[in-house]
């Protein structure tokens, strides 16, 4: 698959990363002399902190190329996406070369406020196709447009891991970005009658319902705060507030130079010390913090996560099974911005339930009364592991006699072997609460892998206890 961006600035380039990293070739065209250099930082960010979301390796990278003529770049593509500045002008005059040399692509144009009609009125055929920065992290993909078209776009954007919502109606500024000015305007009050700072206002967000809105939205959020009497209560008793002159949300404060002053120093003061890619990458970083909490739960965007993942091609097996292929994520290392203990078993035990789903000891096995129990474990130490690097596990069978089964995890990294992990499992009947022989295909799958694993060389390092030389 191919995908061509046309223009690239953060929201381009946060597109080009997304395609780039779930496996398409990506051609880019930017008149910038300098688009080249700005994609490969925000790549640098993108490839730091996506694969940090899955528990599983995305595809192997596309091919990236970057063209100085606009037909070179969109022939051929399956996918245009439009991002230059927000010029109707501008845009029909993009739209225009793509409709001549893109073929049958789908065109997405990343504009926050124009409207399908506006961007067609001269007969291009074109969709709103609206992200959210970091487009590489936030799933959100706002869709306003032809509906047949909407529905190929969206099983295209889902399988690069995109949320694509439909807004069935045209309107300025389409859903979110109504939300973002209204608190936008707001905000600007606040500071220009000094009741807040910038700085002030940021934390009002994020201390307090930002937090909610990442999980919840809006509506569910206040679901709760109606407590057992729920929606109807919440709005009996708090709907009276809207009549109330609380907000000046259809009012907007004069941008002044005074006003711009104040707000630039503020912002200034709040974060000027730091650069824009140091403030990109703390924001990545908490990012994959909350939303890989989010997928654990399946929540929010975290269920868009979890599906995406459940999506990605499986390693191939060499002489031992992969039972784990995946990135290092930034929460996973301590002080030394080395790969924390923790973790280290942490993917030992990722590898020994992949283990189970491939013998067929999976969740129907469980739900069934039958399961594999860890008794005991032992990892060795033996090189370190930053964020971002890709690990990958082979796991061989040592021990399969009866009840017990020994299984032997090396988590290799880039520069060779990391780590081993040698586990012991018991197979438990768990109404009984005692250990049993397993029988049935989950008993032929082991005695398969036994087999298939007896002669080879025992695994250096297996059977060691602590501290033995």
């Amino acid at each position: 698959m191919r995908a061509a961006i046309v223009g690239g600035g953060v929201i381009g380039g946060g597109w080009a990363a997304r395609f780039l990293l779930n496996g398409w070739d990506v051609a880019v065209f930017d008149p910038d002399p300098e688009a080249e250099r700005k994609i490969g930082e925000v790549l640098a960010n993108a490839r730091r902190s996506l694969p940090s979301l899955y528990d599983r390796a995305l595809p192997a990278e596309g091919q990236l190329t970057f063209h100085a003529d606009l037909a070179d770049a969109v022939s051929g593509a399956d996918w245009v996406q439009e991002s230059v500045p927000e010029r109707l002008d501008l845009k029909h005059k993009v739209h225009a070369a793509i409709s001549e040399n893109a073929g049958g692509a789908i065109v997405g144009s990343s504009t926050s406020g124009f409207k399908p009609s506006e961007l067609n009125s001269e007969g291009a055929n074109v969709i709103v196709a609206h992200p959210f920065n970091p487009v590489y992290l936030l799933p959100l993909i706002e869709l306003v447009g032809d509906a047949a078209t909407i529905s190929r776009a969206s099983d295209i954007l889902r399988g690069v891991g995109l949320f694509p919502l439909h807004v069935r109606k045209e309107i300025d500024a389409h859903i979110a970005d109504r939300f973002l000015e209204a608190v936008w305007r707001e905000a600007l009050w606040l500071v220009s009658d000094g009741i807040a700072t910038t700085e002030e206002v940021d934390e009002a967000i994020r201390m307090g319902f930002g937090l909610r809105w990442a999980q919840m939205g809006l509506f569910e959020t206040y679901r709760v705060a109606g407590g057992e009497a729920g929606m109807k209560h919440f709005m009996a008793q708090f709907g009276p507030a809207l009549e109330w002159p609380w907000t000046k949300l259809m009012d907007v404060p004069e941008f002044t130079p005074e006003l711009v002053d104040l707000i630039a120093g503020q912002s200034d003061a709040q974060s000027g010390d730091r650069t824009i890619r140091e403030l990109e990458r703390e924001r990545d970083d908490n990012l994959v913090g909350i939303l890989r909490a989010l997928r654990k739960n399946g929540k929010a965007a975290g269920a868009v996560i979890a599906a995406h993942e459940a999506g990605l091609p499986e390693p191939e097996p060499g002489d031992l099974p992969i039972t784990v292929e995946r990135s290092i994520p930034q929460s996973w290392t301590d002080y030394n911005g080395h790969m924390n203990e923790t973790h280290y078993l942490e993917v030992g035990a990722q590898a020994s339930d992949r283990f189970m789903e491939l013998i067929g000891a999976d969740a129907d096995y469980i739900a069934g009364g039958l399961s594999y129990f860890t008794v005991e474990t032992h990892i060795r130490h033996l090189g370190e592991l930053d964020a971002g690097d890709a690990v990958s596990v082979t796991t061989q069978v040592t021990g399969a006699e009866g009840k017990k089964l020994h299984l032997f995890h090396s988590i290799h990294g880039p520069n060779g072997i990391a780590a081993t992990v040698e586990t012991l499992l018991l197979h438990m009947d768990l109404e009984a609460r005692r250990s049993v022989a397993p029988d049935g295909a989950v008993a032929n799958h082991i005695e398969n892998y036994w087999q298939a694993h007896r002669d080879m060389p025992r695994p250096q390092g297996a059977g060691r206890f602590v501290g033995e030389r």
